[in-house]
């Protein structure tokens, strides 16, 4: 009895539904909190936008823009989900690495945020290994 409740054996198990709600959680709060920003500016010109591959202004605006704000939303869907995850994770990756400097933790500015962009690279590696799972656009496709 004391094992099925530390287990929450009660609660219904499902690999697929899990990748479910990782899928669209993450993808929906990346374009809540990222995407919309930078889509509803309907502009594919930023010039203070940060460039730290020294690929232009525009060019790593337009690449954020399309992590963020398409990506994301396809990700929701399950369309190429192990690709865009791929996408999100690298970009997300460059921006915590060349932008805020790897900070995580700690006093200094910037650090507020550190573990937020860390789940957000955890689950797109997830998604990148898992697959969107059996309840996306990808499953559906495949299924022929």
């Amino acid at each position: 009895m004391i094992g099925r409740i530390l287990n929450a054996k009660f609660v219904p198990s499902s690999f697929n539904a899990g990748l479910l709600v990782l899928r669209v959680g993450t993808g929906l709060i990346l374009f809540l909190r990222h995407g919309w920003e930078k889509v509803s500016l309907l502009t594919l010109i930023n010039p203070h936008f940060p460039d730290p591959l020294h690929i232009g202004h525009n060019t790593s605006w337009v690449l954020a823009m399309l992590s963020d704000g398409v990506c994301s939303l396809l990700i929701v869907l399950g369309i190429g989900t192990r690709w865009l995850s791929l996408y999100c994770f690298v970009n997300i990756f460059i921006a915590w690495a060349f932008i805020h400097h790897f900070t995580f933790l700690g006093k200094v500015p910037g650090a507020d945020h550190g573990e937020l962009i860390a789940q957000y690279l955890i689950a797109f590696a997830a998604l990148m290994v898992a697959g969107p799972g059996h309840y996306s656009v990808d499953a559906q496709l495949t299924a022929e």
